[in-house]
């Protein structure tokens, strides 16, 4: 019952006295704003950044620079790795070729062949070929044999064995046309089966699936390259190491990933040295000013202690005059932050194409929220300790 009197009088006596605590709300806001602002400047432009960096699949691609031997266990044991998203054996890049024709155009377009799989990164808005006869285009594919999705094209594969000149047709069902990102030349995304035909039937093997005549395969398959795809791109860096320790040279696009990293951890450690020597500041200042507040009433908080308010009650008093302080500061520096973070994003709509350069999230706010009441119940702390020293006595000897 005495602690809510204390909030009571606490409260009444901060709204009496409204001038000085404006003057507090200000500073607090005036030290609070600009911090958010920079925090919602560093998260908007560096959190855009990153979220580019995640959101492109070709930053998280991993790519062989020269040709080797890869067999299926290989390939297996790094599929199984938890850091590996997507991996995909290659054939030679010179068997990788057909030559496609459409009805609907009057030009025969070569292609390179990319191997696809269900859950590869490059084809998240389209559907990867499921059997050996269906086919993903490239856009600039698509637009030079004119066909929509549903499309019979056919394709064309020439060899020479026996010293004999030799074609075979295949029949192609178009089941998707890639982003333009996902490959800018002229491309197909098909099944890993029909390239290794493709590269039998050019090596003079016979391929069964489509009855194409040659030699006997043999029992053992290797591949020169892959395809690999890192889960994230905090695990781009580590693949290319472990692959450079079994003698794999790879590109890869750690490096823009690494310098992106290091801004935000550079901006990350500026601005929590800023916010540190700002919060600093404002609650050497706000204890400052409660301690010069217990004592102009020392009688007042004195008769309170005389009439059998406890010393746990007495504490309250500067503490919940220090909370009010924290919650409206906090308040009005959200409305500043919005205020100029509209101004800022409104500049710069034209140069960053509708994305927002300062912004944070609810939960920022919230942490912001948490973070200014306990630095405001700190410096509270020394004024309650100097009013809970306050004997009843002490108001007697100045009445």
């Amino acid at each position: 019952m005495k602690l809510f009197k204390t909030l009571r009088l606490a409260t009444k006596d901060y709204l009496h006295e409204w001038q000085v605590s404006i003057c507090f709300v200000l500073a607090l806001a005036a030290v609070l704003g600009p911090m958010l602002v920079l925090f919602g400047l560093k998260f908007g432009i560096i959190g855009g950044m990153i979220d580019e960096l995640i959101e492109d699949p070709t930053n998280r691609e991993i790519r062989p620079v020269s040709s080797a031997r890869f067999d299926d266990n290989w390939i297996n044991q790094m599929r199984a790795r938890k850091d590996v998203e997507f991996i995909l054996p290659r054939t030679r890049s010179i068997a990788a070729t057909v030559q496609l024709s459409s009805d609907k155009a009057d030009r025969f377009v070569n292609v390179e062949m990319i191997p696809t799989a269900s859950g590869d990164p490059l084809l998240q808005k389209t559907s990867a070929p499921e059997t050996i006869n269906q086919i993903v285009l490239s856009p600039t594919a698509a637009r030079k044999l004119n066909i929509e999705l549903g499309d019979q094209i056919q394709g064309s594969v020439t060899r020479r064995y026996l010293g004999e000149a030799e074609r075979v047709e295949l029949s192609l069902t178009v089941v998707g046309i890639a982003d333009a990102d996902a490959f800018t030349r002229d491309g197909a995304f098909v099944n890993l089966e029909l390239m290794e035909a493709i590269e039998n039937y050019r090596d003079g093997i016979a391929v069964t699936q489509f009855k194409w005549s040659g030699s006997e395969a043999p029992s053992e398959r290797t591949y020169p390259s892959f395809r690999l795809f890192s889960r994230s791109i905090y695990d781009v860096a580590g693949l290319q190491k472990a692959l450079n320790a079994v003698g794999v040279e790879v590109r890869t696009k750690s490096s823009d990933i690494e310098l992106v990293m290091k801004m935000d951890r550079n901006l990350t450690m500026v601005y929590w040295a800023i916010a540190i020597i700002g919060l600093f500041g404002f609650s050497l200042s706000l204890g400052a000013s409660l301690w010069a507040n217990v004592d102009r009433k020392r009688k007042e908080l004195s008769v309170l202690r005389l009439v059998g308010f406890r010393t746990g009650d007495i504490v309250w008093f500067p503490m919940t005059q220090a909370i009010y302080t924290a919650v409206l500061g906090w308040g009005l520096a959200i409305g500043l932050y919005q205020a100029v973070a509209i101004t800022i994003n409104t500049m710069m709509a034209d140069q960053t194409e509708g994305q927002s350069v300062c912004v944070l999230l609810p939960e920022h706010f919230a942490a912001a929220g948490v973070v200014t009441v306990l630095a405001a119940i700190i410096s509270a702390a020394l004024s309650g300790a100097r009013a809970a020293r306050i004997a009843p006595s002490d108001g007697l000897r100045e009445i």
